[in-house]
C-alpha cells in the first residue's frame, strides 16, 4: 500500500472579499483563484483551512494603540483615506483582521508541512501608526511577531517579490535583526518614500524575466545561508507582470511562474519552510491576475510533490 500524497495546506476565507466599490484592487480575485484551483483539481476542499480573525492583542504587536482606536472608532480623516487609497468600512476591518489570522495560520502550517499557501495576505504597505497603499494592517509583520512571541520561530526572512517596495514591513523590522527583510521592486514607482529593507533591489523600468530571475538566484542563497531563518514569508505579487495597470516591469507569466519555482527550490535546498501570500496584482485583464496567482499555488503543489 503506497503512502498518501503530501497535502498542501491552503488558507482562505470567503469573507476576504470586502466590498470596496469600483476599484483597481479586485478583492474578488481570492474567491476566483479558489474556485479555479478547486475546479481544476490543484487543491481540494479538504486542503482548505478557514482561519479565525486575529485578536486585537495580536494586531497590537505591530500597530499602535492610537491607530487601532482610529480603526475601531472609524475616525479616519479624509487625508487618512487618501493615503490608505481604499474606503474604510467595518467590513474592510473584519476582512483584514480575518486575513491577518489567515497569515498567522499559514505560518504555523508552513512550519508543520514545509509549504503553506495563503490565498490572500501580503499587505506590506501598512505602518505601525497608519495604513497606506490599500493596506489597512500589516498581516505578515503581525504573523511574524505572533510566531516569535509563541516561541515557534526565532529568526525569519521576508522575501518580498511584489512590484512595489515593502515599505511598511521594512519600517516595522528596521531595528529587529531577527527578521531579515528583502524587497525586489520597481524603483521608480509607489511608494515614494522607501525606508531601507535589509536588502533592497530597486529595478529599472521594463526589467524583464532574465535579469529579475538572475538577481533572485544571486541574492536569495546568501540571505538564507547567512541569516539562517526558521521561516520565510514569501510575497508572491502578480504585479511585476508586463500587463499590470500599476506596474512598469516586463515579466511574463512564464517568468513569474519560474520566479515562484525558484524561490521554492532555493528555500527547499536550504531546508527553510515557506509561508506564501499572494500580495498585489492589478492586470488589465482580471483573468491574468487570477491565473498568475493560481500558478503560484500550482508551483507550490509541484514543489511539495517533487514534480
Amino acid at each position: 500500500m503506497s503512502d498518501p500524497l503530501p497535502s498542501l495546506p491552503i488558507v482562505w476565507h470567503e469573507a476576504y472579499e470586502a466590498d470596496i466599490g469600483v476599484h483597481v484592487f479586485p478583492t474578488n480575485k481570492y474567491r476566483a483563484a479558489h474556485d479555479i484551483l478547486v475546479g481544476d483539481g490543484t487543491i481540494s476542499e479538504s486542503d482548505i483551512r478557514r482561519p479565525e480573525s486575529a485578536s486585537d492583542e495580536q494586531v497590537a504587536l505591530v500597530h499602535t494603540s492610537g491607530y487601532l482606536t482610529k480603526i475601531r472608532e472609524d475616525s479616519f480623516s479624509w487625508q487618512d483615506v487618501m493615503v490608505l487609497e481604499v474606503p474604510y468600512s467595518p467590513e474592510l476591518r473584519e476582512a483584514m483582521w480575518l486575513c491577518t489570522g489567515g497569515s498567522i495560520l499559514t505560518g504555523r502550517l508552513a512550519l508543520e508541512h514545509g509549504l503553506a499557501v495563503h490565498i490572500g495576505g501580503g499587505f506590506h504597505h501598512a505602518f505601525p501608526d497608519h495604513g497606506e497603499g490599500f493596506c489597512l494592517i500589516n498581516d505578515v509583520a503581525i504573523a511574524l511577531r505572533v510566531l516569535r512571541e509563541e516561541g515557534l520561530i526565532e529568526r525569519a526572512a521576508v522575501i518580498d517579490c511584489d512590484l512595489h517596495h515593502g515599505n511598511g514591513t521594512a519600517a516595522v523590522f528596521a531595528d529587529e535583526a531577527e527578521v531579515f527583510t528583502f524587497s525586489i521592486h520597481q524603483q521608480h514607482n509607489y511608494p515614494m518614500w522607501k525606508p531601507a529593507s535589509d536588502l533592497d533591489l530597486g529595478l529599472a523600468d521594463l526589467t524583464g524575466d532574465r535579469e529579475y530571475l538572475g538577481l533572485l538566484e544571486e541574492h536569495i542563497p546568501p540571505i538564507l545561508e547567512s541569516h539562517r531563518p526558521d521561516l520565510i514569508f514569501y510575497l508572491a505579487g502578480a504585479d511585476p507582470y508586463k500587463e499590470d495597470q500599476l506596474g512598469g516591469l516586463s515579466l511574463t507569466r512564464d517568468g513569474l511562474r519560474r520566479r515562484d519555482e525558484l524561490v521554492y527550490r532555493l528555500a527547499a535546498e536550504a531546508g527553510v519552510p515557506v509561508a506564501i501570500t499572494l500580495a498585489g496584482g492589478y492586470a488589465r485583464r482580471f483573468e491574468d491576475t487570477v491565473e498568475i496567482h493560481c500558478e503560484t499555488v500550482r508551483a507550490a503543489r509541484r514543489q511539495l510533490l517533487g514534480a
